[in-house]
């Protein structure tokens, strides 16, 4: 494929994606490379602290923190060049050190997070989500004990509770923009509280599909009481969030919110299935992505802004902020797979490999070792695939890519998200975006 072809494609998948080409472009036009980092300027003052916490990942097991040397770092420097029919930019010509900072730099017409306007997303959200999980359970109105005691499982409480969070800072931060209320709408409150249980209601079905063994560091509520209760537990907990959507009253809403069932029963059949053609893999690995993962998020964020403005405009800067973070928080996600251990993850390392899932570590690393392919077109189903595709992942620059991919992702979050009038919440919702990349668990 030639360059400029290359290069056509490139844009045609980023926007797909993301409905924007930029993703993979600079704010001023130049293509991700060297020079499009050079002509940026802002940096955040934070980059020092947080370019060694992302490191940690690249050193193995996130339990065993150290930072890499000067030689090793010098080691890492050189990727090889992979084919010019990649879908995605020539990621491997940032150097190493870029890795590591590039989500601090923006170019000087983007708005970065400064310690003077640093705002922790779970404080500002923490006064909506008081308790978030008592009325989550007033929603799971049944008599059966057990049933109960199966869909109130997971709202222990113990989570952080992300998906809800990001949606009340996004309510704010829209109706602010709109009227300068910083009240969070009761209905928006509400879209928080079925944002939660229909991602809650997914990983009971997930748990089934995989036979998942543990969740958040416990047992999964297919190996405590059997998959056709959980099946039936998982289907009980959309019933009450579709009660409660139903609640809110608003035509618009309701479809938008239905959208991410028909979304995430669609991308768990893309993700049972794969594609012989490995140039197609990467664009159907991300629409399944999307799918189960972004599309809750981007949703849910565009429900609350119409709650809270009228402007389509809004509408669409809160979907396209959702679904960018979205797909970097998954993205980082499989990452963690291969770089975390399973104490952390709460959840067996080497998790997707071992369900024959190709994410993308792998997909970047099969660009290095050609073999791989034929590991992911049997789903790593033969003995000794699982381990040998774990070592050329961490043997190529898969997880990097992957990160940087990431990273890219979240820049495009930052860009979407600094058109909303400032406001502590957007800038909550611009930290998140670092969040979602330091993560280790």
């Amino acid at each position: 494929m030639a360059s400029g072809e290359n290069r056509a494609y490139v844009l045609q998948l980023a926007r797909r994606f993301t409905g924007s080409s930029r993703p993979f472009l600079c704010e001023k036009g130049l293509s991700v490379t060297q020079g499009a980092f050079e002509s940026c300027t802002s940096v955040s003052a934070r980059a020092s602290t947080a370019r060694w916490k992302r490191t940690d990942r690249f050193a193995g097991c996130s339990c065993k923190r150290r930072k890499f040397s000067a030689p090793e770092q010098k080691s890492m420097c050189h990727f090889p060049q992979r084919s010019s029919v990649w879908p995605f930019p020539k990621l491997c010509s940032i150097p190493w050190r870029f890795y590591h900072t590039s989500t601090a730099l923006m170019c000087s017409c983007s708005k970065t997070v400064s310690d003077e306007k640093y705002q922790d997303p779970f404080q500002l959200g923490r006064k909506d989500l008081k308790n978030l999980y008592e009325d989550i359970k007033k929603e799971l109105l049944v008599s059966t004990a057990e049933l109960r005691e199966m869909c109130e499982y997971y709202f222990d409480g113990k989570g952080k509770a992300f998906r809800p969070m990001i949606v009340v800072l996004m309510a704010r931060a829209c109706n602010i923009h709109h009227s300068n209320s910083r009240e969070v709408q009761a209905s928006q409150r509400s879209v928080a509280i079925i944002a939660e249980m229909i991602h809650t209601a997914s990983l009971v079905h997930d748990d089934v599909i995989d036979d998942a063994n543990s969740r958040r560091g416990k047992m999964t509520v297919n190996q405590i009481w059997g998959e056709r209760k959980a099946v039936l537990a998982g289907d009980f907990i959309l019933s009450a969030a579709s009660l409660a959507l139903a609640r809110i009253g608003n035509t618009t809403i309701i479809s938008v919110l239905t959208q991410v069932i028909e979304d995430l029963v669609r991308g768990e059949f893309l993700q049972l299935g794969s594609k012989e053609n490995e140039n197609e893999r990467f664009a159907h690995y991300l629409e399944k992505t999307f799918k189960k993962t972004a599309s809750l998020i981007a949703n849910s964020c565009k429900a609350v802004s119409i709650l809270g403005c009228p402007d389509p405009k809004v509408h669409e800067i809160a979907y396209q902020y959702g679904k960018n973070v979205g797909i970097a928080f998954q993205l980082i996600d499989d990452v963690l797979d291969f770089t975390s251990c399973a104490d952390h993850l709460g959840k067996p390392a080497a998790a997707d490999l071992k369900l024959g899932l190709a994410t993308g570590p792998v997909l970047f690393a099969c660009r290095q070792f050609p073999e791989m392919n034929a590991m992911i077109m049997r789903r790593f189903s033969k003995p000794g695939d699982v381990e040998r595709a774990r070592k050329y992942v961490l043997q190529s620059d898969g997880v990097q890519q992957t990160t940087y991919l990431a990273q890219r992702y979240c820049h495009e979050a930052t860009r979407e998200i600094s058109k909303l009038r400032p406001s502590p919440e957007r800038e909550a919702l611009i930290q998140l975006t670092e969040m979602v990349l330091m993560r280790d668990k």
